[in-house]
């Protein structure tokens, strides 16, 4: 009989405007839940991505049912777990966190098949080559996705090249054929030209870290252009691509099908996914997504 009574939070850095606690308690609401959503930001509790292993044995200690980890401690709290699932172990990255009754941390990721669930239902475009911007931990999750759709080329590119490189060996491994290969930023240019799509995973662009990752000169009206930042939704990233005709996909179809995976593992009940994305739509104003 699953549990009615849920303690669960978010880790990172810079996740005040997160919409994920609104979205799981809604969710719960529905089911009967009595469930409480807390934000553990490490910049306001002064604590460094290193030291998310302290955030986990507080929370293991004051009863939580599991966590959400998000930029930057995706990779850190890894050392800090039990056991892994298999994609987790393959991407190197943890985005969620059970507690279990008996005392261990079981360590997920949601992200690939919540980017994955977000590209099918929001944008029908042509994947022979795709370059990315972003090989961290949130990266190697969407990258691990884009395969997954049946894209025949993936080109990884990170302001540091060591990682780039390292995650498309990884997928070359994993996938078995060489579909995967990394470029320096000097070479974006480059490789956007020849490029039918752009999918952006680092923070820039969130509230927390403004900009646009890339020239607005680089982008042209024959690339579609994805973003996983989703606060704000309407990143500089596609503004600027929208205002080129370019198809986009912003980052809050992503962020809703991998809270509702989360909320599967944490509570054992399977989310309406459709009610959670128009809960989106009712939180942020945005035009309900297709499901």
């Amino acid at each position: 009989m699953a549990q009615d009574s849920h303690l669960v939070g978010l880790i990172g850095s810079g996740i005040g405007p997160s919409l994920s606690p609104a979205l799981h308690e809604r969710e719960a609401d529905r089911h009967g839940l009595r469930y409480l959503y807390r934000i553990l930001d490490i910049d306001r509790l002064g604590i460094p991505p290193t030291g998310v292993g302290r955030l986990l044995r507080a929370a293991r200690d004051t009863g939580y049912t599991g966590l959400n980890v998000t930029h930057p401690c995706k990779q850190h709290v890894i050392g800090h777990l039990d056991e892994l699932s298999g994609q987790a172990a393959v991407l190197g990255a943890v985005n969620t966190v059970v507690l279990t009754p008996d005392g261990r941390a079981v360590g997920h990721n949601t992200d690939v098949t919540g980017f994955a669930g977000a590209f099918a239902d929001g944008l029908d475009a042509p994947l022979d080559h795709v370059v990315q911007l972003g090989a961290g931990g949130a990266g190697a999750a969407v990258a691990h996705a884009l395969l997954g759709l049946g894209a025949r080329h993936l080109t990884l590119v990170d302001t540091v090249p060591e990682r780039a490189h390292a995650l498309a060996a990884a997928l070359n491994e994993h996938v078995g054929a060489a579909r995967a290969d990394s470029r320096p930023p000097r070479d974006l240019a480059v490789e956007l030209a020849r490029a039918d799509g752009l999918v952006h995973a680092t923070p820039t662009g969130m509230a927390a870290h403004p900009g646009i990752p890339l020239p607005a000169g680089l982008l042209h009206p024959r690339l579609w252009v994805a973003d996983i930042v989703y606060r704000p939704l309407d990143t500089e990233l596609l503004r600027a691509a929208r205002a080129l005709g370019c198809r986009v996909l912003d980052g809050g179809g992503m962020a809703v099908h991998q809270a509702a995976d989360a909320f599967r593992l944490f509570t054992g009940l399977e989310p309406d996914r459709a009610r959670m994305l128009a809960d989106f739509a009712d939180l942020t104003g945005a035009p309900p997504a297709r499901t």
